[in-house]
C-alpha cells in the first residue's frame, strides 16, 4: 500500500489539492489533540491531579491550538500543540515525570498513526480511497519524530529542563519563549532557502516508520 503523497507532507502554494489541503489540515487537528490529551491524561496518572481539569481533558482541537505551532504545520509540516499546564511538584520524581509526561504526547500520535494505517488498510480491502487516512498516518508519524528535536516546546527540549538544567535555572523560561519561535523561524528559513533539511534530515525515518507500519497491516 503506498502513500498518495510525500512524507512529510508540504503544502506547496500553487500546487494544492483542495482534498489533500483539508486532509492535512484535519491530520493536524487530530494529531495536535491526541498529543496534548495525552500530556494531560500522563501528567494526571502520574500524580498531577486536579478538580475541574477541563482546561487539559476536553478533546476539543481548536482550544488546543497553539498559533506558532499552528503556522509550523503549515510551513514545515510538523507542528505541536498548546503547552499543558503541569504542576510537578505533585509528582514523586519530578525530573522523570515531567519528562513521562511530554513524550506521552509523541508517543501517543505513534499508535494514532498505527490505528490510521489499519483502517487504510481497510479501506484498501474495500477497494475504497485511503488517502486520508494515509494522510493521517503520516502526519502523526512527522509530529512524533519532530519531538526528537531537542527544542521546546517540543518533547526532547524537556530534556533539557528536566535533566540538562539544575532545577530554577533562568534559562529555563527563556528557552520555553524563544523555542517555538526559533523553531518555526529555521523551518521557514529552510523552505525559503530551498535547503530542504527537513525534509532531508526526517523524511527517511518518517518514510521508513510508515513502511514498517503499512508491512504490517498486509495481508
Amino acid at each position: 500500500m503506498q502513500s498518495s503523497f510525500d512524507i512529510p507532507f508540504l503544502l506547496i502554494p500553487g500546487q494544492l489539492a483542495i482534498d489533500s489541503a483539508v486532509s492535512f489540515i484535519v491530520s493536524a487537528l487530530v494529531a495536535i489533540t491526541v498529543n496534548a490529551e495525552a500530556q494531560a491524561f500522563a501528567a494526571t496518572i502520574l500524580g498531577d491531579t486536579r478538580s475541574g481539569s477541563k482546561d487539559r481533558h476536553h478533546f476539543n482541537a481548536f482550544l488546543h491550538i497553539d498559533v506558532i505551532g499552528g503556522l509550523c504545520f503549515l510551513v514545515g509540516g510538523f507542528g505541536w500543540a498548546r503547552r499543558i499546564g503541569v504542576d510537578d511538584s505533585k509528582f514523586q520524581h519530578p525530573r522523570l515525570y515531567s519528562v513521562l509526561t511530554r513524550f506521552a504526547g509523541p508517543l501517543a500520535n505513534f499508535l494514532m498513526a498505527n490505528i490510521a494505517s489499519s483502517i487504510a488498510w481497510l479501506f484498501s480491502v474495500m477497494k475504497t480511497d485511503p488517502r486520508v487516512f494515509q494522510m493521517l498516518m503520516g502526519v502523526n508519524l512527522m509530529v512524533a519524530v519532530a519531538n526528537l528535536i531537542p527544542i521546546p516546546p517540543l518533547a526532547a527540549g524537556d530534556i533539557l529542563a528536566a535533566v540538562g538544567l539544575p532545577r530554577g535555572n533562568s534559562w529555563q523560561p527563556k528557552l520555553e519563549r524563544i523555542g517555538p519561535v526559533a523553531i518555526l523561524a529555521l523551518v521557514a528559513v529552510d523552505r525559503l532557502a530551498g535547503w530542504n533539511f527537513l525534509v532531508s534530515s526526517f523524511g527517511p525515518l518518517v518514510r521508513a516508520l510508515a513502511e514498517m507500519i503499512q508491512i504490517q497491516a498486509t495481508p
